[in-house]
């Protein structure tokens, strides 16, 4: 072997190299993926970029909901549950309705895609980023304090997410030439979204005399300019901060993405845990700047909102175009989010949810991971 040269295979992480070491030559044996020390700090310093993006991108749109909810005199439920959910939720939507029309050339591939962003999405918000945005506010309340959105719109969230989420799991027993059965299970799924839009909407009178209406804390960003306030220009902050969203959500998922593959993680542990994460959790740092600004159920409805939109539309896409098979790794993501979403709706007070009930569901993530990775 030549000073200096390596001795590699593609299945072996691990690479052979010769250095100098005084008057003899010394084998030094070190991972692949620590020789790529560029490329690492380059996609490393990319993700760094696209969160600061995604954080200006997240002030940019809460500030211009906010005003919206104001302006419309809706309840800060219907905001944060409907409009707050849903359009942060929308561009993380496309990555499985992508892979399962073309992502890749192979369909399992695709297929696998499709089905871990479907379910990874719902497992993440209930656990990882509801821990976080607790986190964000532990020193501040103590683990004895409270996290108190307005019980009746979280209770309603919980109870559709959990009837639905249990629907589409009991749905991957059903035999995939069955098509009509899995048929009427998708039509379910999506008659529960738009009954929940219904009541969520129907509440929001009588939520917003209660004293439940959203409030705008500041003037809106773009009045700044001296644009003045009004439908148009509040929409048009919305659409400015959505598209940055997009692009730096676009950004990260490349970046995790790229330092995936260089650790060679594979594609149903991509989909199941790393998508979700880059797609979803950037987006949701609205909740962790509401829940600062004590506004918790905005904050929450965020969260409860995106979990029913993503456990009955994206599952009624899913049971139709996929296997949806019981596979023990997806099974095991469905059970942990159940778990998880049972144990919030059991904690649920007139007062709130403690703290550190919720900082509890960072351990059944946790406790998901420990079980994926060790198999």
């Amino acid at each position: 072997m030549r000073l200096g040269s390596t001795t590699s295979d593609l299945e072996n992480p691990y690479a052979a190299t010769l250095f100098p070491s005084g008057t003899r030559h010394c084998l030094v044996v070190v991972p692949h993926a620590l020789r790529k020390g560029p490329r690492m700090t380059t996609l490393l310093l990319g993700l760094a970029i696209m969160l600061v993006v995604i954080l200006a991108a997240a002030e940019v749109f809460t500030n211009a909901l906010e005003h919206l909810g104001e302006r419309l005199k809706i309840s800060e439920g219907v905001t944060g549950s409907l409009f707050a959910a849903v359009g942060t939720a929308l561009p993380e939507t496309m990555v499985p309705l992508l892979a399962l029309a073309d992502g890749t050339a192979s369909e399992s591939v695709n297929e696998e895609i499709g089905v871990g962003a479907i379910l990874g999405a719902p497992l993440m918000l209930v656990t990882l980023t509801t821990f976080l945005m607790t986190l964000a506010v532990l020193r501040e309340r103590g683990l004895r304090g409270f996290v108190a959105p307005e019980r009746t719109g979280f209770v309603r969230d919980m109870n559709y997410f959990l009837s639905a989420f249990a629907l589409a799991a009991v749905a991957m027993f059903v035999p995939h030439n069955e098509w009509y059965v899995r048929g009427l299970f998708s039509l379910i799924l999506v008659g529960i979204y738009v009954l929940y839009v219904v009541m969520t909407f129907r509440a929001s009178d009588k939520l917003v005399a209660d004293g439940h209406g959203t409030e705008a804390p500041g003037t809106m960003f773009l009045s700044r300019l001296g644009v003045p306030t009004n439908l148009v220009t509040i929409v048009g902050q919305l659409a400015i901060g959505v598209a940055l969203l997009v692009v730096g959500a676009k950004g990260f998922i490349h970046g995790v993405e790229g330092v995936s593959h260089a650790f060679g993680i594979s594609t149903l542990l991509l989909s199941l845990i790393i998508i979700p994460i880059a797609t979803e959790l950037p987006e949701k740092v609205n909740s962790i700047l509401w829940v600062r600004r004590k506004k918790d159920t905005l904050a929450f409805g965020n969260i409860t909102g995106a979990m029913v939109f993503q456990g009955t539309l994206l599952p009624a896409i899913g049971i139709m175009l996929t296997p949806w098979e019981p596979r023990i790794e997806v099974l095991t993501g469905v059970i942990v989010t159940l778990v998880a979403a049972t144990w919030l709706r059991i904690c649920a007070r007139a007062s709130g949810l403690e703290v550190w009930t919720l900082l509890m569901n960072g351990m059944f993530y946790v406790s998901y991971l420990f079980a994926t990775l060790r198999r």
